[in-house]
């Protein structure tokens, strides 16, 4: 992808992808990546390169998904975005023995940021995992 084609969309979102991120992000695994208008979700595959020795997935990897899978969301308008200037994330349980759901939500798209919502839930049970708040500027 020589330039960015803008909105992502579920025809564009692997180029993007590609394109966007730096090559220890895309070794994270991200799988199933699906964008709507201010909405993206993607699979975080289990992966023991990933995890703790208690087998839990690292938290610094959640935050990661989180922060790709957030700024695929904001990418789904006409503005690219200038990168995140706010996270924070609450853990609320370990993730353990299944993959996870990584889903961003813009709750509101101004002139010069944009705020996020963005769940990490258990892929079989959708028990919540995480939860965050971030802020992209434009």
């Amino acid at each position: 992808m020589s330039e960015v084609a803008l909105p992502v969309t579920n025809e564009n979102v692997l180029e993007f992808y590609d394109w966007l991120f730096a090559p220890w992000v895309k070794e994270m695994g991200l799988q199933d990546i699906n964008v709507s208008h201010g909405q993206a979700v993607a699979i975080l595959p289990q992966n023991e390169k990933l995890q703790f020795s208690n087998g839990a997935i690292c938290g610094q990897i959640i935050m990661s998904a989180i922060d790709t899978v957030a700024s695929i969301a904001v990418a789904t308008t006409d503005r690219l975005s200038k990168g995140t200037v706010y996270q924070h994330t609450h853990f609320l349980r370990p993730a353990l023995s299944d993959n996870l759901r990584v889903e961003a939500q813009v709750l509101r798209f101004g002139k010069t940021t944009a705020f996020l919502e963005t769940k990490v839930t258990y892929v079989s049970s959708e028990k919540l995992v995480a939860h965050a708040s971030l802020e992209f500027a434009f």
